[in-house]
């Protein structure tokens, strides 16, 4: 890398700017817009090098911008953990990836080995860079090559600091005089000087630090991207990392077993999948009995069934074709009973949402359980067509595929819509549970409080939940734009519409409880005390 200035001035502008963005300020727009100015700048430094990435690797481009974008589009925890989440892992793919481009075909093995090597450079590589460019410049001022070169760049160096020192008593003195002249400029002048005030010095050292860490660690990240992430050698490519050892047989008697097993389990259990609740009652089971057990452990199911088959797939030796459509045929009926066996996970799940309502896990299993199904599906034909490498590449689509759905389906919202139609049909609404969701369900609160068609007692429970809301959220600073999200702008603004009614409604609090009284005078807990 020939224009190392660009590098280390980059990385520690990248650093003063995350001191900028984060400091004091809570996660908002901030991160996609650091996200998006490290992106850039990690293009510019490496483009001013000549260094260009495969197209391949840009493909990653999308999302990370889908992800970075969704940080401060939705405020559901578990949708701003993934999208953050999967911001940074993604940029670690670009990364690694950023001169050959076959992430698509890393394994996972691979996957481990290249993020462990970029934690290595994260660490070593700017340190190591920089012996070797000391190295560099001193052979070549022993060459007689650049001696001039660097005697005329220290020179304008220690002129810029004369220059420094020279200006700061001139600057003081008018300084002074302008206080003088002007109040208003004295104040300003004021505030401005109590930035270097001996108390602050502890906050300005540890500052200091943590931004040369990380342009430190972001020089890393660049470096190897520059340096080690062409020499793409992936693992098992032409020989497994673990040789098939346990025999054919072996394999297709336990995979048998399992096919048998959950074959038996289907047929007997078949009505009691689809039957719905009379059959449930000719058992002995209770409606909510049946709807709260047994679909985790059916979950689990599905989930080490397909660890059983990656893991027989990789030890079973399969010599000829025959074996190998056996094996396949087998893999295919498992899933195939495993499919089913996630439709009555998914039934279960939505039976027990009947009896007690939507929540964010019983959100995120359905969610899982579709991808799961499908990765499920996706690794057998992989397996039919000898392509087992592109399991890992598989379980990352999924993986994004399960993170874009939440996030795109607002969880939150949806849990409001779902819990509120439930309330219509004469069920209760968990107030205190709405009142905790974020302000991703605002929207959809103010919407129901509107609308003519819900009942009367079920608008009364959402304006209560939005009047628990108002009264125990504290909204950000005003000036804290680097905290800014879409998703409190919408609460917001759809709150505006209906706070008038709201205000109606009366929030009190003792040593004990927060409640809040409608117009109609019906009383509502704010915070679920069925713990205490």
């Amino acid at each position: 890398m020939k224009r190392t200035d660009v590098l280390w001035i980059t990385t520690l502008v990248l650093g003063w700017i995350f001191d900028f963005l984060f400091w004091k300020h809570g996660v908002g727009i901030n991160f996609a817009i650091y996200a998006v100015l490290c992106l850039a700048g990690g293009f510019l430094v490496l483009g001013m090098n000549g260094i260009r990435p495969s197209w391949k690797s840009l493909l990653v481009l999308l999302p990370i911008l889908f992800f970075a974008a969704m940080t401060f589009i939705r405020l559901e925890p578990m949708s701003m953990f993934l999208s953050g989440a999967f911001t940074l892992g993604l940029m670690g793919v670009l990364a690694v990836t950023f001169l050959g481009g076959r992430w698509a075909w890393y394994s996972l093995s691979d996957y481990v080995a290249n993020f462990a090597r970029l934690a290595g450079s994260l660490f070593a590589r700017p340190l190591i860079f920089l012996v070797e460019s000391r190295k560099q410049v001193q052979a070549a001022g022993q060459a007689g090559e650049s001696g001039g070169a660097a005697r005329a760049r220290w020179k304008r160096v220690w002129a810029i600091l004369r220059g420094i020192l020279i200006a700061v008593p001139v600057v003081a003195i008018f300084a002074a005089l302008l206080s003088s002249a002007d109040v208003v400029f004295a104040q300003r002048l004021h505030d401005f000087t109590r930035l270097f005030r001996l108390e602050n010095l502890p906050e300005y050292i540890f500052r200091a630090v943590y931004i040369l860490i990380g342009a430190y660690a972001l020089a890393g990240i660049l470096l190897h991207a520059a340096l080690k992430s062409k020499d793409e050698k992936l693992l098992g490519m032409d020989k497994p990392l673990v040789p098939a050892f346990l025999g054919f047989t072996e394999a297709t008697v336990v995979l048998g077993a399992v096919v048998l097993l959950f074959g038996a389990f289907v047929i007997i259990q078949f009505q009691y999948f689809f039957g719905g609740q009379t059959n449930i009652g000719v058992q002995g089971y209770t409606f909510s009995e049946y709807a709260r057990k047994g679909f985790g452990e059916l979950v689990a199911v599905a989930f080490f069934s397909l660890l059983l088959f990656l893991g027989l797939s990789a030890i079973a030796k399969r010599q000829s074709p025959a074996q190998r459509w056996t094996f396949s045929g087998l893999g295919l009926g498992m899933v195939a009973l495993v499919g089913i066996i996630l439709v009555s996970a998914f039934q279960r799940l939505l039976l027990y949402e009947a009896a007690y309502g939507s929540s964010r896990l019983r959100m995120y299993t359905h969610v899982f359980m579709i991808w799961l199904g499908a990765l499920l599906a996706v690794v057998v034909v992989l397996d039919i067509l000898r392509r087992e490498r592109f399991f890992a590449f598989a379980a990352l689509v999924a993986s994004l595929g399960f993170a874009a759905t939440l996030m795109l389906a607002n969880v939150d919202g949806a849990i409001v819509r779902e819990n509120v139609a439930r309330a219509a049909a004469g069920e209760s609404l968990d107030v205190a549970y709405l009142a905790s969701l974020s302000s991703d369900a605002v929207p959809a609160m103010v919407q129901a409080f509107q609308s003519p068609t819900v009942p009367a007692r079920t608008r009364e429970a959402v304006g209560a939940a939005l009047a628990c809301r108002s009264s125990l959220v504290k909204p950000p600073k005003k000036s804290d734009w680097q905290a800014f999200t879409l998703s409190r702008f919408w609460a917001d603004s759809a709150f505006s519409s209906v706070q008038g009614s709201v205000d109606n409604y009366y929030v009190h609090q003792d040593e004990y409880h927060i409640r809040v009284d409608s117009p109609q005078g019906d009383t509502f807990n704010c915070i679920d005390y069925s713990g205490d």
